[in-house]
């Protein structure tokens, strides 16, 4: 915990929760942010609430704006556009938000001293809002620029992985450019991967846009629905081997990253793949095992694995980490630096079963984040 210098009670701290977004994962921050600000130490922390529409405006809400956002397949929530606009520091010299209001008044929130983003997908897990916060010099939770921009980035991250000897799916990435050229690379999109192949946009998040394609001429229209989602699409073969998800948290003081002393498995009991829908909507299929049947040996493994990734992906913080659990060992799939964080999300729930609570691990999160070097 934070302490004072004098041994006094330490002073109580300011956060920013911020949510929403532009990305097609809004309605899963929505819910993110619900949960934590049910579950953070009120005691350490008071809390500014802060949407960001799905146009972009940044928004003051009141905790009550948040109360009923729940996930629900027929109505996400999403935060409305109340006329407030909040204005982030303007230089590195003051950390004080500002709030104009619908009738052009202007006051001010105070001193904020870090910032959670809870956000999900690009424009918030990519690096974009990491960037304004570095240029203002604000403490927030999370991977910096690079590290965000890296893990949001699937072909790049994976290419980067691979490099520095972390066993990855095999993959082909191909632009919306060279789709509609035509060229010659597009024929052999399939060419030494293995089937069922994983189609999937570079950079979204939460299975959004990802089709599994069982034979060629399922391909262009697995293409065009992850175009639909960005202008960079990845091929990849299917992995045979138990889906495998670790949380890894950020060392203190430059020690080496933690991963998480339980494993969870994402058991497919009817469903192809993990969608959606069998994420965050309920849908039937696909059931989760927490914590995982593995043995030591392919525990250790996992950790070693995940730690690793961390570091060479520039991770800061928190990410959870997903792997395929074959018999030559872990592959990884993924990297997320903002995953879900609802009380009952993958993540949270790994460090509940390796004895750090969920209020505690917000508390953790935020004591990172202050404790970080400035950007410079």
């Amino acid at each position: 915990m934070i302490t004072s210098v004098t041994g006094a009670a330490p002073r109580k701290r300011t956060v920013v929760l911020l949510f929403g977004g532009r990305s097609s994962e809004h309605g899963i921050s929505c819910v993110t942010a619900a949960g934590v600000l049910r579950a953070i130490d009120r005691e350490a922390f008071d809390v500014i609430t802060v949407g960001i529409t799905r146009r972009g405006a940044t928004v003051l809400m009141r905790e009550d704006d948040l109360a009923d956002y729940r996930l629900d397949a027929g109505a996400l929530p999403e935060v409305v556009d109340n006329g407030t606009r909040v204005l982030w520091p303007a230089s590195v010299d003051a950390h004080a938000l500002t709030v104009v209001h619908e009738d052009g008044s202007v006051r001010s929130l105070g001193h904020i001293d870090a910032v959670l983003p809870m956000l999900h997908g690009p424009f918030g897990e990519d690096g974009t809002i990491q960037g304004l916060f570095d240029l203002v010099d604000l403490p927030y939770v999370g991977s910096g620029v690079l590290g965000s921009a890296l893990c949001m980035d699937k072909h790049a991250v994976k290419t980067l992985l691979q490099a520095s000897g972390i066993r990855v799916a095999p993959w082909r990435m191909i632009t919306r450019e060279e789709l509609d050229r035509g060229d010659s690379a597009v024929a052999g999109l399939d060419a030494g991967l293995d089937y069922p192949l994983f189609v999937k946009p570079a950079r979204a998040g939460s299975s959004v846009g990802v089709t599994r394609v069982t034979e060629p001429s399922g391909l262009p229209e697995a293409l065009e629905t992850a175009f639909a989602e960005d202008r960079m699409v990845l091929v990849e073969s299917g992995v045979t081997g138990r889906e495998i998800e670790i949380a890894v948290l950020e060392g203190r003081a430059g020690a080496a990253p933690r991963a998480s002393s339980v494993l969870g498995e994402i058991v497919f009991t009817g469903r192809e793949f993990y969608d959606f829908e069998a994420k965050y909507l309920g849908a039937s299929g696909v059931e989760l095992e927490l914590p995982a049947d593995v043995t030591p040996e392919e525990l250790a493994a996992v950790q070693q694995a995940a730690m690793r990734a961390f570091e060479a992906a520039q991770c800061a913080g928190l990410a959870r980490i997903d792997f395929f659990l074959t018999d030559d060992g872990p592959v990884l799939n993924e990297i997320n630096t903002m995953p879900g964080f609802t009380p009952i999300s993958m993540y949270p729930r790994l460090w509940e079963e390796s004895g750090l609570a969920y209020s505690d691990l917000i508390t953790e999160l935020i004591e990172l984040a202050l404790e970080k070097p400035r950007a410079h």
